[in-house]
């Protein structure tokens, strides 16, 4: 049984077009995002694009006719008028897509997904919604990341978007992500975005890395991701980084960013006071708030 990838109607095992929208199926090759079907997915044709600013970044796709991008809801900036939108949700019945919506809401991320599709060369510009960067992720089949929540920016329609739990209790509730997280499966381009600068590591098998909880943006699936106490009581208490750190193990790409959320929220408080925050107050707060971001 196959399923359009742009409307999610059942069609034909013999058809070349869907009967509900007309897409034609030689141009769909089952590039269904998250909900819509399984099946093997074939490469996709290499996106044009370019990501232009500094830590308030636009990426710039430039779409040839027939090409398509789905993004989360509201992060579009600009299109031209020949590139076509449709948001609705994922999925080719009603139970699949209150299931998809159940999915996408735990992961942070709105109830629809929005689909630009060119029918002719244009152009579309996403941003996020806080100051931060974009980053790119071009997947192999079969190759996957995990990101934190709400980092997906938009994909190409062959990039699968769905919820990866984490697996280890203390890393949920002391990771800085908490429980929750997005799994973004190849082939294609998929688009995240984070708050300040970013950092690339690339983890030999073996090699670890220590983060604070909150700044880990996205990983490989083949990184070992574990949470352990950050020294001694007085360094916790005292030197205001917090009681945890994210422990990440190779091999694999991680990325880090410079600026969280819960950061920012900080540091933009009416009531902010002067002086040096490292203090033990904020060190213990950071036990019960670091799941925020």
């Amino acid at each position: 049984m196959a399923f359009c990838s742009r409307c999610g109607a059942q069609m034909p095992g013999a058809a070349n077009f869907c009967g509900a929208c007309g897409a034609s199926i030689h141009t769909q090759d089952a590039q269904n995002p998250g909900d819509f079907g399984a099946g093997a997915v074939p490469s996709p044709e290499p996106l044009d694009y370019s990501i232009v600013g500094d830590n308030l970044q636009i990426a710039r796709i430039r779409l040839k006719s027939g090409q398509e991008v789905y993004a989360e809801a509201g992060k579009m900036v600009y299109k031209t008028p020949n590139v076509a939108w449709d948001t609705r949700m994922t999925g080719h019945s009603f139970g699949e897509k209150l299931l998809g919506a159940l999915r996408r809401t735990v992961t942070g991320e709105s109830l629809f997904v929005t689909f630009f599709h060119a029918n002719g060369p244009g152009e579309v510009g996403f941003a996020g919604s806080y100051p931060g960067r974009i980053q790119a992720f071009d997947l192999a089949p079969g190759q996957s990341i995990l990101a934190q929540r709400d980092a997906f920016l938009f994909a190409q329609p062959t990039v699968q978007l769905s919820v990866a739990w984490v697996k280890k209790l203390g890393a949920g509730f002391f990771g800085g992500e908490g429980f929750i997280l997005e799994r973004l499966a190849g082939p294609g381009l998929v688009f995240i975005h984070a708050g300040g600068d970013f950092i690339d590591f690339t983890l030999a098998a073996g090699e670890s890395l220590q983060v604070e909880a909150g700044c880990l943006v996205a990983f490989d699936e083949t990184v070992s991701y574990d949470i352990e106490v950050a020294g001694g009581i007085k360094t916790a208490v005292f030197g205001g980084e917090g009681l945890f750190l994210a422990s990440l193990s190779g091999p694999g790409r991680v990325v880090l960013q410079s600026m969280t959320l819960q950061k920012m929220r900080r540091e933009l408080a009416p009531g902010k006071q002067g002086g040096d925050e490292h203090n033990a107050l904020n060190a213990l707060g950071g036990i019960f708030g670091q799941s925020e971001d």
